[in-house]
């Protein structure tokens, strides 16, 4: 029994970890509407949705069935068999959630482990046949197929059920309230938040009350059996009570909705997804009770389908793990803010970049688009079009400003919550994250969130997600079936092998999720914000500018000494590294066009300035990202490299912008400084020398002492270094005129170098 008492320790300590990998992915499902909407503040949204946890964890005792007995045939099983397909689910879910929440990504933990526990009973019965010499038509007696077929069903009826519904009722409810909701609230509102609430309540008695310890079957049973009476009451008591806040307070009625909602949903999760997490391990205490009280470790695991009623203190342990893991995890910050950026209101940087399969869908909806509107008279198109106007724009500074309005939230709620709940009444098995996602989804595409400057990423962000789903089973399954072999003939070595390998890969996916948090933050949003004076925003604006032509300068320079090297490896990192910088660009760039729209009509007459200076970054980080992509194809077709003659010439010429662009930073700082001279000297000495580059490989070419190949090369290098350089200078004359005009600061001497090449790139 010593190495099943080991695999115990191992399984709760899997537990443990499960639990907060576990929180840091289903948090978005009762976060995303009150973060997204700004409801309150972030403290009192985790104490709401604490408490909600702490008292779903009551009602989690009779959802602990589903990973006793609920995919596969305890009785077909030996307690050694039961104990490798436990372990091996717990050490696969560990991983799996892992590493969605490491790249920001909801997937479903009941489908993990339904598709883990299928994936090793089917390995470990596999294994059981062939050893027995049995048919595999044998193998339907241990697994319980039907329920991975609803699994599958559940999945797809979720995410098309989900996005539908949540679509419709939310048009409507934008017709009937607008983006300027808060006067029409005093008209419906009181109707609404009854719905809305009742709606709530419905779906705590039906999804939460179901297994708790507090209620007994014939309560469960009255629940269900007067279930009208229930929501006929619950609808006029809080139809009064929201007209009474309405007359006597000056409460938002929405936001009590909106929290409401989301102490229902974190209760329904703690109540019927804790499962997710402990139940393997206390079905595996369970099993260690039942063989040791037996004196039989060869016994077949049949008393697994006694009920069972999970003890208190496993419960609270559980429940206060989830809490503190709701308060602390960077990762479940980065799972809620994947859907609260696809759902967001406003334009802003995206994510997810577009997709072939995305441009489809997009081009088809406009013209099916196009073509419904066709039949509806434009007097009506333009009547449904004045509901949907937002005519406030937001005036906070990004970081500040609501991704969406609490209409809409409170939508998302009570659309998921009545889904769910109707659902679970129905016995079908859809999906807690495939709901709330969907029906995110579709409310944002309904209040016109995706317009065509964003749809394509936000279509290709809600496939990468779906595409995730479908991804979590078949993992889930394969690895999971890999893992429970390796444990099932390696015994104990392989146990701590697994166990050490699981480690290591929560250490390495931390360090990179750190790391992909710190990208983050140094290409926050430039903050163009009314209430800011405009020479700070400026000053914010061009120190981001100056660190990424210093950045970009580091590029060039790595990606010529590679392309020397021949170093291919290094060649592709820099490529990576360069997209990155274009991303940090378009950030500079999209918060300029923000800035743009908060603008007094006094600086009006700057905007042209404004877009040369947009044209200038742009086209910066163009020109860079080509000769990324020219040295990575030389040498990923196997082309000779550069001559050490031409790469110290290349070299040079980056030198020389690297000078260009310490005199340009001290001309922009806005405190300044009288460098006008020496950045002209500088230009004026890069021209010359690209000159003489150029003549030096024309008489390289002369002399046969250079291949085509790299000729073209070359001269592509100088020709975007030399668009760069003159883009540079374009960039510091704008900046110049720009700053002077709006923040009346003038220089003392004029920048006297000649107009750059406006040629087209």
């Amino acid at each position: 029994m010593e190495l099943y008492l080991i695999i115990l320790v191992v399984l709760f300590a899997a537990a443990i970890s499960d639990l907060i990998v576990g929180v840091g992915n289903d948090a978005v499902n009762f976060l995303n509407s009150s973060i997204g909407s700004k409801v309150t503040s972030r403290t009192v949204i985790l104490i709401i949705a604490a408490l909600g946890v702490l008292a779903g964890t009551l009602f989690s005792s009779g959802m602990m069935e589903v990973a006793r007995q609920g995919i596969f045939n305890p009785d077909m099983f030996l307690f050694s068999e039961v104990m490798v397909i436990f372990l091996a689910v717990m050490i696969t879910d560990v991983l799996l959630l892992d590493f969605f929440n490491t790249f920001g990504l909801p997937t479903s933990t009941t489908v993990s482990l339904v598709f883990e526990l299928l994936g090793a009973a089917v390995v470990v019965a596999l294994i059981k046949v062939v050893s027995a010499g049995q048919d595999f038509g044998q193998l339907i007696n241990y697994i319980n197929t039907s329920k991975a077929f609803a699994i599958i069903f559940g999945i797809l009826l979720s995410i098309v059920i989900a996005f539908i519904v949540g679509m419709i009722v939310s048009y409507f409810t934008r017709m009937l309230f607008t983006f300027d909701y808060k006067k029409k609230m005093k008209r419906y509102g009181a109707i609404w938040g009854a719905i809305a609430l009742t709606g709530i309540t419905y779906f705590i008695l039906i999804k939460g009350a179901k297994g708790t310890a507090f209620l007994t079957k014939e309560d469960i049973a009255w629940v269900s059996n007067n279930t009208q009476y229930i929501l006929l009451i619950s609808l006029v008591f809080w139809a009064v009570v929201m007209q009474m806040l309405l007359f006597f307070t000056k409460i938002n009625i929405l936001k009590p909705i909106v929290l409401t909602g989301t102490f229902a949903l974190a209760l329904a999760f703690a109540a019927n997804d804790l499962v997710n997490f402990i139940g393997v391990p206390l079905a595996g205490y369970s099993s260690y009770q039942i063989a040791e009280s037996s004196g039989n470790i060869s016994m077949t695991m049949e008393a697994l389908k006694e009920p069972v009623q999970t003890e208190l203190h496993f419960l609270f342990i559980a429940g206060a793990i989830m809490v503190t893991t709701l308060w602390l995890s960077k990762k479940a910050r980065t799972v809620t803010m994947t859907e609260i950026n696809l759902s967001r209101q406003f334009e802003g940087n995206e994510r997810f970049s577009s997709s072939p399969l995305s441009r489809s869908i997009v081009r088809i909806s406009l013209g099916i688009s196009a073509a419904f509107k066709s039949f509806i008279p434009i007097k009506v198109q333009n009547a449904i079009n004045k509901r949907f106007e937002i005519k406030e724009q937001p005036t906070k500074k990004s970081k500040d400003a609501p991704s969406f309005d609490l209409v809409r939230a409170s939508v998302n709620l009570t659309i998921a919550s009545i889904l769910i709940s109707f659902a679970t009444s129905l016995k079908l098995p859809l999906s807690t994250t495939y709901v709330t996602f969907m029906v995110a989804m579709g409310t944002s595409l309904s209040d016109r969130a995706w317009g065509r400057e964003s749809a394509v990423y936000r279509v290709n962000g809600v496939l990468t997600v779906i595409g995730g789903w479908f991804l979590t089973a078949l993992i889930a399954f394969t690895v999971s079936g890999i893992i429970a072999s390796i444990i099932f003939f390696g015994k104990l070595f392989a146990i701590f092998a697994l166990f050490g390998l699981a480690a290591f890969i929560l250490i390495r996916t931390n360090i990179l999720h750190k790391k992909r948090e710190k990208e983050s933050e140094d290409y926050k949003d430039i903050q163009f914000a009314l209430g800011e004076s405009n020479q700070n925003a400026l000053q914010q604006s061009v120190n981001e500018v100056k660190t990424f032509l210093y950045s970009t300068t580091k590029n060039l320079r790595e990606n010529i000494i590679n392309l020397g090297s021949a170093d291919r490896n290094k060649l592709k990192q820099s490529k990576k590294e360069i997209k990155t910088l274009s991303k940090q660009a378009n950030n500079i760039i999209a918060n300029i066009l923000n800035g743009l729209r908060v603008l007094p009509d006094i600086e009006i007459k700057y905007e042209k300035r404004y877009g040369k200076l947009i044209a200038s970054i742009q086209s910066i980080a163009s020109n860079s990202r080509e000769i990324s992509q020219l040295c990575f194809d030389h040498i990923d077709n196997n082309h000779s490299p550069l001559s050490k003659e031409q790469i110290t010439e290349l070299q040079l010429a980056i030198q020389l912008i690297f000078e260009q662009i310490k005199e340009s930073d001290k001309v922009i700082s806005i405190t300044g400084g009288e460098e006008y001279e020496k950045l002209e000297k500088s230009y004026i000495k890069f021209k010359e020398e690209t000159t003489r580059l150029d003549k030096n490989q024309i008489t390289r070419i002369k002399k046969s002492s250079t291949s085509t190949r790299n000729s073209l090369l070359y001269f592509e290098i100088l020709r975007h270094l030399e668009y760069i350089s003159d883009r540079l200078i374009e960039l510091v004359k704008t900046w110049e005129n720009l700053t002077e005009g709006i923040t009346g600061i003038k220089a003392k001497e004029k920048l006297q170098i000649l107009d750059v090449s406006t040629e087209k790139e």
